[in-house]
């Protein structure tokens, strides 16, 4: 998972979402017998945030973070606060304005499959 978060790793988020969702089924069609409910939870918040760092540095510059911060509901003032903020990137995706504006629900409508929720639907219909 890490590997597939690096920030350094020159390719599309798109794509590093598309690699983390496999590698979410595979993990998790290969373990499905054992109970993971809190490992799920918790792999999916640490995905969540490194997705979050590899946005904030696909943004690049402060003008842009704060324009992208500003269209997705951060008001105006705090955007270009948090956009100029020279905090580490693992700091600043724990951000409850980044958090707002790169939601849980924005990562999935971005095609990031959620572990735990996965996981529930698999232990589901796998048991019947």
């Amino acid at each position: 998972m890490k590997k597939l978060t690096s920030r350094s790793w020159g390719v599309s988020n798109s794509y590093k979402v598309m690699k983390l969702n496999q590698l979410i089924r595979g993990w998790i069609n290969y373990f499905i017998i054992g109970s993971m409910k809190r490992l799920c939870e918790n792999f999916d918040a640490r995905i969540r945030i490194r997705l979050r760092m590899c946005i904030w540095k696909f943004w690049k510059t402060p003008q842009n973070r704060a324009k992208n911060l500003i269209k997705f509901g951060v008001e105006r003032r705090a955007a270009y606060k948090i956009a100029s903020c020279c905090d580490s990137y693992a700091c600043l995706a724990n951000n409850g304005h980044i958090k707002t504006a790169i939601s849980n629900k924005r990562l999935t409508q971005f095609g990031l499959v959620s572990m735990l929720d996965y996981y529930i639907e698999r232990c589901v219909t796998s048991h019947y």
